[in-house]
């Protein structure tokens, strides 16, 4: 249980849910202090050809206080996710150190006030998500290609881009792909929120810029979490 930092300009106004997607830049979060936890990631298991590497954490906001729930496992439906849907998916806990930051907890915070906007929900999910590239092979952040995640809400941090190419996030009116509302790459420090249930999203492949190895790594945040039938 920790006190969440509540600086006046995370507060958002009052307003209705959002009528399309929020793109910002978060100037208050410095994203250098959150860029060594990304190198203890454990690799994500489900996915062939070691590129993804992956944490996931769920919290929920009680007045000023950021609660870290007991250990949850991932679920989607093949609905939304044909890759890896109905495979109950395991990943450890986002490390202490890392939640323990203010940075990060602005972070949740940040997320949380368009959840209270758009969600009844006061739980979120945080994934923790690195894709590496190499010159022999590249990296895919959206493996299941365009697809929704069956959530209220997504939010999408960009805290490190790493001698790669790509990774261009797409929003689309509809999975067939066609004319997307949103093509932007997101660097450091840009904060992407958009209505699950509005847009279908991808990101392109990551490609690396030279012989050594390139990285890209996100925060990305879900209102509500995912999980299996029998543990919501």
């Amino acid at each position: 249980m920790l006190n969440l930092s509540k600086p006046q300009e995370f507060i958002k106004p009052e307003a209705n849910c959002l009528a399309s997607y929020v793109l910002e830049m978060l100037t208050a979060i410095d994203v250098e202090q959150l860029q060594p936890s990304f190198a203890h990631l454990p690799a994500d298991p489900y996915l062939e050809g070691g590129y993804r590497f992956r944490r996931l954490s769920h919290f929920k906001i009680d007045g000023d206080r950021l609660i870290q729930q007991p250990h949850r496992r991932l679920f989607q439906s093949r609905q939304y996710n044909p890759l890896l849907g109905d495979v109950v998916r395991e990943y450890a806990e986002l490390e202490d150190e890392l939640i323990q930051q203010e940075v990060f907890q602005r972070l949740v915070w940040e997320f949380y006030q368009f959840c209270q906007l758009c969600s009844p929900y006061k739980e979120i999910g945080v994934h923790q998500i690195r894709t590496v590239a190499s010159a022999q092979k590249m990296g895919n952040p959206a493996p299941e290609g365009i697809h929704r995640d069956g959530v209220d809400l997504v939010g999408i941090f960009s805290v490190d881009r790493h001698d790669i190419d790509g990774a261009e996030t797409h929003l689309y009116p509809s999975k067939e792909g066609k004319q997307p509302v949103l093509s932007k790459v997101l660097y450091p420090g840009e904060f992407l929120v958009f209505k699950d249930d509005q847009y279908f999203h991808y990101t392109s492949p990551v490609k690396a810029i030279g012989f050594g190895q390139g990285t890209r790594d996100v925060f990305v945040l879900t209102c509500p979490g995912l999980f299996p039938p029998n543990e919501e």
